[in-house]
């Protein structure tokens, strides 16, 4: 299948997003604001997917168009799944080239942190994409790194299926298997009956990006504690 390309990606990071996801001190509203002002124009959000199809499956292993990723919770996720859609979505490197050149500590933060608001809403935007095109009521993604169970360093087979990600996007893999722009995402969307995030499975405290609780049982079901 041939790679699919959304560019642009029409988005903001509003005020009201901000404020709630970054508890912004009252006093410290209108900086933001006047801040979301100056970067919104940076975001440069485009995603690029493909449909992919699952030649085979072993114990932990999932083979998707030759392409074979060992991973025993992705594996149980596409035990019934056929069709699935391996991603990569970026902002863009001038948000991070602005937050490089920011004018204090703090400043810095809230670019990082409208950063990684607009990396997620490109990625939710994806999701939609999908949901529409191919006519699918839930999708959930998993990503290389995100869990112990997928490490990170098949990020390069993940890359492999998309082709020259670099020309098309403009993001492409650093050392460690680090994608750069940072604000970049990657991962495999598939079709699901009930919501699932990788969250549920880490039981890692006060993180920033937690979507949902950790669930003990289901993390000793999979056997990803």
């Amino acid at each position: 299948m041939e790679i699919e390309i959304l560019n642009p990606i029409a988005l903001s990071v509003k005020i009201a997003e901000a404020l709630k996801h970054i508890r912004v001190k009252d006093e410290e509203s209108k900086e933001m604001k006047l801040l979301l002002e100056d970067v919104n124009s940076l975001i440069s959000a485009k995603a690029a997917y493909r449909v992919s199809f699952v030649d085979s499956r072993s114990e932990d292993t999932v083979t998707l168009d030759g392409v074979s990723f060992k991973s025993r919770v992705l594996r149980r996720h596409l035990d019934q799944a056929q069709r699935v859609f391996p991603y990569v979505v970026t902002i863009g490197r001038a948000l991070e080239e602005r937050g490089q050149q920011a004018s204090s500590p703090l400043e810095k933060y809230y670019i990082d942190e409208i950063g990684n608001m607009a990396v997620v809403k490109t990625r939710a935007h994806l999701e939609d994409h999908l949901k529409k095109k191919f006519g699918i009521e839930k999708l959930s993604t998993m990503g290389p790194g995100q869990l112990r169970d997928w490490p990170l360093d098949e990020q390069q087979k993940l890359f492999s299926l998309l082709g020259d990600v670099q020309s098309s996007i403009g993001v492409f893999i650093k050392e460690h298997m680090f994608m750069s722009p940072l604000k970049s995402l990657s991962g495999i969307y598939f079709p699901t009956a009930t919501d699932f995030f990788t969250c549920q499975l880490c039981p890692k405290e006060k993180c920033p990006s937690r979507r949902a609780e950790y669930d003990e049982k289901m993390a000793e079901e999979y056997d990803a504690r």
